[in-house]
């Protein structure tokens, strides 16, 4: 009913933002672009995609755009039950936070054939938000579900320390950790959705402190940051363990740590496709996680 050639225009110029960039992923030209979505807007006889900087799927483009993805992942598995068939790697768009992507999700990634990878990076107490819009197939969450149409397996817990250099902690915290130091010493977090080190201090009976924080999108940066004396934050503990036990890091409070437990969500349609790499993440997550 659809011609593929127009779903994956409609997906690359959502996912890329412009025409001219979704031209450019798919070899042909802007011109091109525009009139496979014109052709799959009269053929719908709605707006598909709303033009600006960037554009963006409508709720029935988002609709479409995850047939499409939906159609690629079966005729992979088509694909591999008929080795006559010659078929290329399936993009596989999923959501994952970063702490687990810097600590375990590249292992398993590299441990699945036949994939190229479109990694979308969120906080994971929203990425599942991703995986009910439709715009990816798979997500690494701290929420369990349940989410219509998708299947939920626990994958463990990655456990976060509230870690500083001993340096700042002598600066900011002279009296340890304390209301008053937190309103005042800077923190480290991921964005506005980053609530860790909210969490933490609460955890410790403290009131809901207002942080002063740099904010900084990487969680090698975090690291790093820590190690400089610029900030405090939550690290996964799989990252700063080396500099805890050589003494390049403390922890602010020693034996508070902050357990996230993770869970892997898709889309219950495109599970036997999905095989492959949901196995991968739970033993990459067994690893890792506790």
């Amino acid at each position: 009913m659809f011609d593929p050639a127009r779903l994956a225009a409609l997906a690359a110029v959502h996912r890329r933002g412009a025409f001219d960039l979704a031209a450019v992923e798919l070899h042909v030209t802007p011109s091109a672009i525009s009139q496979r979505i014109k052709a799959l807007e009269e053929l719908t006889g709605t707006l598909l995609i709303r033009r600006g900087e960037p554009c963006i799927a409508t709720e029935a483009g988002l609709r479409l755009i995850r047939h499409h993805d939906e159609v690629a992942l079966l005729e992979r598995t088509l694909s591999a039950d008929l080795p006559g068939l010659r078929s290329q790697a399936a993009t596989l768009r999923i959501a994952v936070n970063a702490d687990s992507l810097a600590t375990w999700v590249i292992s398993a990634l590299a441990a699945t054939e036949g994939f190229l990878f479109d990694l979308v990076i969120d906080d994971q107490d929203v990425s599942q938000d991703w995986l009910r819009r439709g715009e990816v197939m798979a997500a690494i969450t701290a929420h369990p579900g349940p989410l219509q149409g998708c299947d939920t397996i626990p994958l463990g817990r990655l456990r976060y320390l509230a870690t500083a250099s001993s340096g700042y902690l002598a600066t900011w915290f002279p009296q340890g950790v304390t209301e008053q130091a937190l309103h005042h010493a800077p923190a480290l977090t991921y964005s506005d959705k980053d609530q860790l080190q909210t969490r933490w201090a609460i955890a410790r009976g403290l009131p809901r402190p207002a942080l002063p924080t740099h904010r900084m999108a990487a969680s090698q940066a975090f690291v790093d940051g820590c190690l400089l004396g610029l900030g405090w934050a939550m690290n996964p503990e799989p990252l700063v363990r080396e500099h805890l036990a050589a003494g390049r890091l403390v922890e602010m409070v020693p034996g508070t740590p902050l357990d996230v437990a993770l869970y892997w969500q898709f889309t219950r349609l495109a599970a036997p496709a999905l095989r492959p790499v949901t196995e991968a993440i739970r033993q990459a997550a067994k690893a890792v996680l506790i």
